[in-house]
């Protein structure tokens, strides 16, 4: 065994036990502590920002993803039936009130106004000569009465001869009979006075024309608004949808829809809260709108109506809760939700939202 160094004594190995060397600790090492000590500060400070901003806005937000943009749909039909002979529209065409559609064969319904002038036209030949009667029938009245006059003085002159026996009876019973005939004729013009006057009498209290003649104007007005009909305008400003079914030479029946016109100043969203979310709602709160086709587009709204009753109440085959299988289910309550001012992009009916409404009391 080699000898131990004898420039190391006894007294430099106690020093060394007594203090050992220090270490030196390098950047490195300074920056992942204070990374661990902010982490450990952070976390706890993150959690209770976190916790306090759900108990302040605890039940403060209502949302959903049941919601659907609206908007008003009116079906297009023809008031006539007819031949489609023009179509002046297109799919997803914008038209202002007023612009023609479309138009059925006006033949047809031309001639059927020329026959309500013809049926008018002889309705007032028909009164005038019902005129012309009544004023014969007023000669024959005066005629029948200057007949009756003198049938009476006859019969009083030969009742007179009869009582001092001057006359036969032969002649005073023919007095007596041509009294009774005059007074007949008299009767009979009268009645024809009277049938002349109520027959060009005026139908409606007031109006002053015979009932004739309305008639045959109501006819008249009847085969001119058919006409007009044949002409099919846009009753508002919208989009054409479903123009399919609009070919020239087809045969359309009144009252069945031809197309759909989206009427593009009214959109709205009809959004489906559980029934349970209703109870902090109210009429005019502030909604905001996402749309699924509009990824981080956000339009501002509020709640114009709560429905009156939930969807299905209003489904064509309402449940039966009386039954003995009855599960209760969370209903749903149709909230309309009005947009307020113009979107930045076009609000397709149909489109999915998430709606989200602040029930914080407001003013």
């Amino acid at each position: 065994m080699a000898d131990a160094d004898p420039r190391i004594s006894n007294a430099t190995i106690e020093q060394i036990a007594i203090n050992p060397i220090e270490t030196v600790e390098t950047p490195v090492e300074k920056r992942r502590s204070w990374r661990r000590i902010a982490l450990m500060i952070s976390v706890p400070l993150l959690i209770a920002l976190g916790g306090g901003y759900l108990w302040l806005t605890s039940g403060r937000y209502i949302s959903t993803d049941n919601a659907y943009v609206r908007q008003d749909m009116i079906s297009i039909s023809p008031d006539v039936t007819g031949r489609i002979v023009a179509v002046n529209v297109r799919e997803n065409q914008r038209v202002k009130a007023g612009d023609i559609l479309f138009q059925i064969d006006p033949e047809p319904y031309r001639i059927a106004l020329e026959q309500a002038d013809a049926a008018l036209a002889t309705a007032r030949v028909q009164i005038a000569t019902l005129a012309t009667d009544s004023g014969g029938a007023a000669a024959d009245i005066s005629s029948a009465q200057a007949d009756i006059a003198l049938a009476q003085a006859t019969y009083d002159r030969q009742a007179a001869l009869m009582k001092r026996g001057f006359t036969t009876r032969a002649s005073f019973d023919a007095a007596a009979h041509e009294v009774a005939a005059a007074k007949a004729r008299l009767g009979t013009a009268m009645a024809s006075a009277n049938k002349a006057r109520t027959q060009i009498g005026s139908g409606t209290i007031g109006s002053g024309v015979p009932a004739a003649i309305q008639a045959a104007m109501a006819e008249r007005d009847k085969a001119a608004l058919a006409l007009a009909r044949t002409v099919v305008r846009a009753p508002k400003d919208g989009i054409i949808s479903q123009t399919s079914r609009l070919q020239i030479g087809t045969i359309t029946p009144s009252g069945v829809p031809a197309l759909s016109l989206v009427v593009s100043q009214a959109a709205w969203v009809e959004a489906n809260f559980k029934e349970t979310d209703l109870n902090h709602m109210t009429v005019g709160q502030p909604a905001e709108i996402g749309l699924d086709a509009y990824s981080g587009m956000k339009v501002r709204g509020h709640i114009a109506s709560i429905g009156a009753g939930t969807g299905s109440e209003f489904s064509v085959l309402p449940a039966q809760n009386a039954s003995g299988n009855w599960v209760k289910v969370t209903q749903r309550v149709p909230v309309r939700i009005a947009i307020d001012g113009t979107p930045a992009r076009p609000m397709i009916p149909g489109l999915s939202a998430e709606v989200k409404i602040d029930t914080k009391p407001h003013g």
